[in-house]
């Protein structure tokens, strides 16, 4: 019978600890599994990733390129007929997360007009194009237009 008191772990599943440095007779001894000399031998002999020797890094030698906006605004895109299929009657970015219309990296949300809607919507989001504006209209709905935070 199994007790706390006759516990233990099953067979090859707890390493004996790798004791470095204790002489010759250790089977790690001599050069305590550092080989011999050379900078990574020497205590405090890190090396940075990325160092070649002293030669100039790769990252160093290629160019740089381009320019990253840090304002850059990334919008969710939803479509009037993901509208239509969801059933939901409010949206906005934060239910739109919730039930899986847009992604949830996404900081602002934008309507796009592909696809048909035939049901009262009430909804909030950042951007909308102008033929989403009117179906969500023809429908119906209300769409209001949030002020998107810079930063």
């Amino acid at each position: 019978m199994i007790t706390l008191s006759n516990l233990k772990p099953f067979e090859g599943a707890r390493k004996n600890k790798k004791r470095v440095g204790r002489g010759t007779g250790s089977g790690h001894g001599k050069t305590a599994c550092k080989g011999h000399k050379g900078q990574k031998a020497r205590t405090g002999g890190n090396i940075e990733p990325g160092f070649i020797g002293g030669q100039m890094p790769l990252y160093r030698q290629l160019p740089k390129r381009g320019f990253k906006n840090p304002f850059k605004q990334i919008y969710g895109v939803l479509n009037v007929k993901d509208i239509n299929k969801a059933g939901l009657e409010i949206i906005d970015l934060k239910t739109a997360k919730e039930n899986g219309l847009v992604k949830k990296r996404y900081n602002f949300l934008k309507i796009l007009g592909d696809g048909e809607i035939n049901k009262s919507v009430t909804i909030y989001a950042h951007a909308a194009s102008q033929s989403a504006i009117d179906k969500i209209a023809n429908a119906g709905g209300n769409l209001q237009l949030i002020q998107a935070k810079q930063g």
